[in-house]
């Protein structure tokens, strides 16, 4: 089980009440945090962990099935970065549910704010999602200690949950 923690426009999309209080997260990568992006041609959801600041990027269609949708981009993005295919499985197991909320770390939403100026930059080349995304993902963010968080992730399945916490 994870939480979905999204933006007030995002929520809007959504047409989803959010949970005052959602349980914790099961995942390793902890809750998600979502927002509704304009971008040409067509809109997109950047999806960020709050434990590494991984970055996902998925069409804006089918708001309904957002969840299941991450974790089958989240798989993609796993894998292309090296966590072995036991413990994506694992990672992907949990997220099976998902409870929606809204945002509650400044510091994530700081970050996602920097992905997505690099977004426009780097979806002039007409890359696909995944690409974008893993390039997002070596981006040296400040919460996590000028790490990138392909390196926090990495080093979250290698060691477990020391990675930096977002407060």
């Amino acid at each position: 089980m994870f939480t979905l923690r999204a933006t007030a426009r995002l929520l809007e999309r959504l047409k989803i009440a959010p949970e005052r209080q959602p349980p914790v997260s099961t995942t390793r990568l902890g809750d998600w945090y979502a927002n509704l992006l304009c971008a040409a041609p067509s809109q997109l959801i950047l999806c960020v962990s709050e434990r590494t600041l991984l970055p996902v990027i998925l069409p804006a269609e089918d708001a309904a099935s957002l969840s299941l949708r991450l974790a089958l981009a989240l798989g993609e993005v796993l894998r292309e970065i090296g966590v072995c295919g036991e413990m994506t499985a694992a990672e992907l197991a949990q997220m099976n549910q998902a409870r929606v909320a809204k945002t509650a770390n400044r510091r994530v939403l700081g970050s996602m704010n920097d992905f997505a100026y690099l977004l426009d930059v780097y979806k002039q080349g007409r890359r696909s999602l995944l690409d974008v995304s893993l390039q997002l993902a070596e981006a040296p963010c400040s919460p996590i200690g000028m790490e990138s968080p392909r390196r926090a992730t990495l080093e979250l399945f290698a060691h477990g949950p020391k990675v930096h916490r977002l407060h």
